[in-house]
């Protein structure tokens, strides 16, 4: 069974109704990254980052997965695929995806802020100043913010050399470390990008570009390795 490593940003969920990483104007939902997504926003007022993502998680909890996700899920019947997406949602999970990686973090998580080992899963959207771990400490998103490590990185590299294709949908390979994914993936492999803006990797040969969203994308992508 050939192995299908996908690498899923924003646009993956923009068809469910949740917004991009951020707008033409610089900000991410009305606010400045620094102010809601870095270690330092947290220690500077913790009660807005906590208000910022309670509202994001609300999103994610009344999103629905689109047809996209469910396409990738249905693969898994006649390809491994292993998802390693920039997303926070649920949505791949809650499409019916097994295996799947998430470089930043999980929206519908909280962990520590004295133990980052200390992780729970949360089953309401509202993340409370108070809320505590059993060390006592304030409980945060499960978010890898601006400034942190990507711990799942050097995973995500071996999956990236691992894959028979290669599939990119639904981010601009402009996010870092993330975007350096497909300069690991195997010489040779077939490449194919899922994105209305991109036109194609530099230098790069064995690429199929699909410029449209996800939903569509995704169509067009089971076509052409079928």
């Amino acid at each position: 069974m050939k192995r299908i490593v996908v690498m899923s940003g924003a646009g993956m969920s923009a068809e469910s109704g949740i917004p991009t990483f951020r707008g033409a104007d610089g900000l991410w939902e009305g606010h400045r990254i620094e102010e809601v997504a870095t270690p330092e926003a947290w220690h500077a007022d913790y009660r807005k980052v906590l208000e910022f993502y309670n509202f994001r998680r609300k999103g994610v909890m009344e999103a629905e997965p689109n047809e996209g996700h469910l396409e990738l899920a249905r693969m898994q019947d006649d390809f491994d695929v292993q998802i390693v997406t920039q997303n926070i949602d649920d949505l791949h999970e809650r499409a019916g995806s097994n295996n799947v990686m998430h470089l930043h973090g999980e929206i519908m998580k909280a962990r520590s802020t004295v133990d980052p080992s200390l992780i729970t899963s949360l089953d309401h959207w509202e993340l409370k100043d108070g809320d505590r771990c059993e060390k006592g400490s304030q409980l945060r998103p499960h978010i890898v913010w601006f400034g942190e490590a990507v711990p799942m990185m050097e995973s995500a590299i071996a999956m990236a050399q691992t894959a028979d294709i290669f599939l990119v949908v639904g981010t601009s390979l402009l996010v870092y470390p993330a975007a350096s994914l497909v300069n690991f993936v195997r010489p040779g492999t077939p490449i194919y990008l899922i994105d209305p803006n991109l036109q194609g990797i530099e230098g790069s040969s064995g690429v199929t570009v699909f410029n449209t969203g996800a939903v569509e994308g995704m169509k067009l992508f089971r076509e052409a390795i079928s």
